[in-house]
């Protein structure tokens, strides 16, 4: 719920983020599941229906007085937290408040609470509101699937269509990760690597251009210099031939030349991930070659 106000204005700023880590560490017996399940809200803006279920589930769980003075009072010392509280900001917060307060903390309303959850649970199911939580393996597992179907749903803003079947949309997310974790080496990904990326989509996967894109952007978002790959190439391997693979490669050095050629750092990577795919060295070696010896360290 904190987060989702955050979200409120459809940004997030470095002191709202570290705000809301302080107020976390208070809090006792947060384990490491569940700090990965917040920093699925973190990452991607929360709509207005995904805040409302949010706010639903917190007031489910108050319990006392005390539970609403906690609840209000680190929802105000986060959007405060950069110095600035907007209108929009505001009104969200007020809202939020004024829900908090009309939790009734007595037996009945306890009670109460315990009929209405039920209703309101089912409630909105009937009514679809987006539930990231429903995609955390893959937040956990493969970061530019859960990109894609969290916009897909709708999540950050209009709803986007690929009409792919997701055995493939999942080996696509795959492709645009290793992709970009390639693009990401030397800490910036330039206008050429994106078209290069975006290119290799059309062809390989016969999109269009504007769907490429699109799946370029997420993989770009989603996947840093930071990013343990091991599980993208594994689940990469799991679902290619060797021969796709050896493929792969010449794509991912198509990548590395679109923007003055290829750097001896790009390089190791490419041949860190042709190792995680377990191809054979003569297959990284013929796939370097097909950039020209000018355009590529040695």
């Amino acid at each position: 719920m904190i987060v989702a106000a955050a979200w409120a204005d459809h940004e997030i700023s470095n002191e709202e983020t570290n705000s809301l880590k302080d107020l976390l560490f208070r809090l006792p017996e947060l384990t490491g599941h569940e700090w990965a399940m917040l920093e699925m809200y973190i990452e991607s803006p929360i709509g207005e229906e995904e805040r409302e279920r949010l706010v639903d589930q917190l007031k489910g769980q108050l319990r006392s007085s005390a539970d609403k003075a906690l609840a209000k009072q680190a929802l105000e010392e986060l959007v405060s937290a950069d110095g600035v509280v907007t209108d929009e900001e505001r009104v969200v917060v007020d809202a939020i408040k004024a829900e908090i307060d009309s939790v009734s903390v007595g037996v009945f309303g306890q009670l109460g609470r315990l009929v209405s959850g039920s209703v309101s649970r089912r409630d909105q199911a009937l009514r679809g509101a987006p539930n990231r939580e429903q995609h955390f393996e893959d937040f956990i597992k493969n970061k530019v699937y859960y990109g894609l179907q969290v916009r897909m749903e709708g999540g950050s803003g209009k709803a986007v269509s690929l009409d792919i079947p997701d055995a493939d949309l999942r080996l696509l997310a795959l492709t645009g990760g290793l992709m970009a974790r390639v693009a990401h080496v030397d800490l910036e990904v330039t206008e050429e690597e994106i078209a290069a990326m975006v290119k290799a989509l059309e062809d390989g996967w016969n999109l269009r251009s504007d769907q490429a894109a699109f799946v370029v952007e997420v993989a770009v978002s989603e996947i840093g210099p930071d990013m343990d790959y091991y599980r993208l190439s594994r689940e990469f391997f799991e679902n290619t031939d060797e021969e796709q693979r050896a493929e792969f490669l010449k794509v991912l050095f198509a990548v590395s030349d679109a923007h003055g050629g290829v750097s001896n750092e790009e390089i190791e990577e490419i041949r860190t991930i042709a190792t995680a795919l377990r191809l054979p060295h003569k297959t990284f070696i013929d796939a370097k070659l097909t950039i020209p010896k000018e355009r590529r360290s040695s």
